[in-house]
């Protein structure tokens, strides 16, 4: 496994894989069971594995405990992050749950109890609550920060004006820096590129990806049986809803066949190889339920798409830019004082 930093504005060095925990324990009604889990951990650390993605939230505090035990021998080696909004219990109410200080500090606490550790490397603001205001947000963070209680902030799930009025706030403020943003992104699920990651590229943020497989459609296994849509735990389900979406795994079947490997391996190569290409750290989050899946993702390390079968997959899963970028790209030439393949771009938009 490679290393890269978790994006441009921090030196935090992370695994190029991280391993997400949500299937760690069985207190949603399904997930590995301790012992899995703890192989899960294991083989993913042995091929070289130290960035590991887990929230208070899954299986109600369970992955945190799971997780915070396995590290336990070497908690130094390995670069934990967790997210805080939604609590950790199946019912945690009013006063537990949202962004504001009282429940970011009361959350923190509470994980660093489950996790047994005294730090935190990444903490992520799960969601945006609709009622926190981004100074309080940033204001608690750089508290958190300051007291040693965490090493890095980053906002998962946010909308890209939030995620850039927060990165500005802190800048001009002195605060922490905002170093990053997780969200959904795989080949049925590319909405991401209109504003998520040419966002986190000219700002230099790391951006975590979660569910590459597109909650299993990219596997295939959809269109032969259903086993897998109720156990895939913590997936958004994507169907073959589209027209789009059925090209896309055909393609990725296709590609599957003619490379000799399987389709989700093929499916995560092009994340891979997406990263490859950015201007800032990409970090696909895998969730295997077990070692099986696991191997399948260590195996997708080795998998290289030509240039060709690159396209192909781009081509046929890209998504319409929309307003305003589309009247943008109609427009350079003229902007660009009428030709503007004669002018050299940046590697990525000015922001």
């Amino acid at each position: 496994m490679r290393y890269t930093t978790f994006g441009n504005r921090t030196g935090l060095r992370v695994s190029e894989y991280a391993l997400g925990t949500a299937n760690f324990g069985t207190g949603w009604g399904a997930g590995a069971e301790p012992d899995e889990a703890r192989r899960i951990f294991d083989r993913f650390a042995e091929a070289g594995g130290t960035f590991l993605d887990t929230a208070d939230t899954y299986q109600f505090g369970e992955s945190e405990e799971l997780t915070g035990t396995f590290i336990s021998a070497d908690r130094d080696h390995f670069v934990l992050a967790t997210k805080f909004t939604l609590g950790a219990a199946p019912r945690p109410g009013i006063s537990a749950t949202g962004n504001s200080r009282k429940n970011m500090v009361a959350s923190v606490e509470s994980s660093l109890k489950r996790l047994g550790t005294d730090y935190i490397d990444l903490l992520w603001v799960h969601f945006p609550d609709q009622l926190t205001p981004m100074e309080e947000i940033l204001r608690g963070l750089d508290d958190l920060v300051s007291s040693g209680k965490i090493h890095h902030a980053a906002l998962s799930n946010f909308p890209a004006w939030r995620v850039s009025r927060a990165v500005t706030l802190a800048d001009l403020r002195n605060w922490s820096p905002i170093v990053g943003i997780q969200n959904e992104y795989s080949l049925v699920e590319r909405t991401a590129d209109r504003e998520l990651l040419p966002m986190a590229e000219s700002l230099g943020l790391g951006a975590a990806l979660w569910s590459p497989l597109g909650g299993g459609l990219l596997t295939g296994k959809y269109r032969l049986s259903t086993e897998g849509r109720l156990s895939d735990l913590g997936a958004v389900i994507h169907t073959e809803s589209t027209g789009q979406k059925t090209a896309v795994v055909d393609t990725v079947l296709a590609i599957a066949e003619e490379i000799g490997v399987t389709p989700a391996q093929v499916s995560v190569a092009w994340v891979r190889e997406r990263a490859a290409r950015s201007a800032t750290s990409l970090v696909p989050i895998i969730g295997p339920r077990n070692l099986t899946q696991l191997d399948g993702y260590l195996g997708a390390l080795d998998v290289q798409l030509d240039p060709e079968q690159f396209a192909r997959l781009s081509d046929i899963s890209a998504v319409p830019l929309g307003v305003p970028h589309e009247a943008i790209a109609a427009s350079l030439d003229g902007i660009q004082g009428g030709d503007s393949s004669r002018v050299i771009a940046p590697a990525h938009t000015a922001a």
